[in-house]
């Protein structure tokens, strides 16, 4: 699959995140500023999420990395530990 997809992989994975922000703001009934709002945090927060993935991987090219975590292994666990950090952001605001 990831070689008969190769380069298109980023292109599928972002514009799931977009149509699941979408359907999330349909089922949720926003109305047109709650919409604006949630639309630029989503945008933002993706953002945020993308730039801190690839400056921890720049440094991580870099350190010393056991050769068994080399390449998907260091990226999926770094993902994780990214996800615990954003869960402590859950909760902050409730929006309704």
């Amino acid at each position: 699959l990831y070689m008969a997809l190769g380069i298109f992989l980023p292109l599928i994975t972002v514009n799931c995140a977009i149509l699941g922000a979408i359907l999330f703001m349909q089922i949720r009934n926003y109305d047109f500023f709650q919409t604006l709002a949630f639309g630029i945090g989503s945008g933002a927060g993706w953002w945020l999420a993308i730039m801190l993935l690839a400056s921890i991987r720049k440094r991580i090219d870099v350190a010393p990395v056991s050769a068994g975590l080399k390449g998907p292994g260091i990226t999926i666990i770094t993902i994780g530990f990214m996800a615990m950090a954003f869960i402590g952001f859950s909760g902050m605001l409730n929006v309704q």
